[in-house]
């Protein structure tokens, strides 16, 4: 029985020293690197990871293919609303009578839809919020005759709208996002049964980017989690929200805030998620997106979601790499023409913060570009100037690594920095612009006499 003792006493001592010899080897393992862009592996047809404030992009996957978005197309028709209503075209206590078009695919239980009754009225706040809480489709139809007449009318404002928004890869048939073929036969003319919405995963960034930066009240809506329509009636209907990464909802993720889901046999499963953590606002979209063996359902489109959305928040830093009122080094004076003075002052109108991998400790290309209707044919600025008035914009790129991209070339000028006048420069009076002028001339002459001296020699 001793024997067997001491046996165990000298297996634990030397399982604890061979425990030991692999804790010191696990310790001298170099720790995990930051995950780049190559190895994030996003189970989707095309994916994009902007920042919500300045559009710079994170990440991109098939960014400009043109895919189904389903549902989703319901952010046009948020965006046209809240337009419509901050130009006072209609009001949200404004009513809508339904519609024989309306009313039958609102009866399609099978479709997303709160019932509407045939020649009732309805307010539009009350289908706004069927649409952006619970993706109501016909309350979305409702919607868009109330703006525009018809369906197909408002479609074209769709496809306008686009256009001056700088989408580059959209086409718009319907205001709901369903399937042209669920439409019973009454879809909008002259798209056909088997037009669909589509638009690229660029597009799609680009259209929620502008949609929360020019009516950022639209997450008021989409982050509801839960509301009663027609509460109290017999038409009460319970709308759960459908963006399930909602903090409080099943696959709840910390900082969400909206924005769009979007479901169809011809699009998969595609979400647009907005959520902000510590500062940071992200936008993510996938379209197609499935799970690890290639089949898409409701859960996928949130893992992904979760993967870009956890690689921005988790693997990038916001840098401010120039302050607001700092003299940039190189770049503390511009030349002046016809001024008192022969330099002027310059500083950083605004500040300029960038997305950058942790770890990266990056030094940046700047490059002043003088606005070009008030410099001269030297490139100098021409007096009178203003204090804080903008005299051009220091542009800035990394002089290592992948150059700073954005969501479209509007947004590109985001990496751009203005530099205003850090003081007035008034303009010189004649007596003193006769006297440059002279002093000019006969440096110039004594500039020559010296060249052809020099060439005797």
């Amino acid at each position: 029985m001793e024997g067997l003792l001491v046996r165990n006493r000298m297996f634990k001592k030397g399982a604890a020293f061979m425990l030991s010899l692999l804790l010191i080897a696990g310790l001298w393992q170099p720790l995990p690197s930051v995950q780049a862009e190559e190895s994030l592996k996003v189970n989707a047809a095309a994916a994009m990871l902007i920042d919500a404030n300045t559009g710079q992009i994170l990440y991109e996957k098939n960014a400009d293919e043109m895919l189904g978005i389903a549902s989703m197309a319901k952010m046009m028709t948020e965006y046209l609303l809240l337009e419509a209503i901050k130009e006072k075209k209609i009001s949200w206590d404004q009513e809508y009578t339904v519609s024989e078009y309306v009313y039958k695919i609102s009866q399609d239980r099978s479709l997303s839809n709160v019932p509407l009754r045939l020649g009732e009225k309805y307010n539009v706040r009350e289908l706004y919020e069927a649409m952006t809480i619970y993706s109501a489709n016909a309350a979305t139809i409702a919607l868009a005759e109330t703006m525009a007449g018809s369906e197909a009318k408002f479609v074209e404002l769709m496809n306008k709208k686009a256009k001056e928004l700088g989408l580059k890869k959209y086409k718009f048939v319907n205001s709901s996002g369903l399937s042209n073929s669920d439409l019973k036969g009454m879809h909008p003319k002259p798209s056909t049964p088997k037009d669909e919405n589509v638009l690229s995963a660029r597009a799609t960034a680009k259209l929620a980017f502008d949609l929360i930066r020019d009516y950022p009240e639209v997450l008021e809506t989409a982050s509801i989690t839960k509301k009663k329509f027609r509460e109290g009636t017999d038409d009460e209907t319970n709308m759960e929200n459908w963006n399930w990464m909602l903090p409080s909802l099943v696959y709840g993720y910390e900082g969400m805030t909206g924005l769009k889901t979007g479901t169809t046999d011809f699009a998969g499963y595609c979400f647009t998620g907005t959520a902000e953590r510590g500062g940071k606002k992200l936008i993510a979209v996938v379209m197609d997106a499935t799970n690890e063996s290639g089949k898409g359902d409701y859960k996928s489109r949130f893992t992904e979601t979760k993967k870009l959305l956890d690689y921005g928040f988790n693997q990038f830093d916001q840098k401010e790499v120039i302050k607001k009122g700092a003299k940039v080094k190189g770049f503390e004076t511009a030349a002046v023409s016809k001024g008192k003075e022969k330099q002027a002052a310059i500083q950083a109108g605004e500040p300029l913060v960038i997305y950058v991998k942790k770890g990266e400790n990056t030094n940046y290309k700047m490059k002043l570009n003088l606005k070009g209707s008030e410099i001269d044919e030297n490139k100098k600025l021409i007096a009178p100037i203003k204090k804080d008035k903008v005299v051009g914009f220091l542009t800035v790129t990394p002089q290592k690594g992948d150059e700073l991209k954005y969501i479209t070339a509007e947004e590109q000028g985001q990496a751009k920095v203005p530099m205003v006048a850090a003081e007035s420069v008034e303009k010189a009076n004649w007596f003193v612009l006769s006297m440059r002028a002279v002093g000019g001339f006969f440096s110039g002459l004594w500039t020559a006499a010296i060249d052809t001296v020099t060439g005797w020699f």
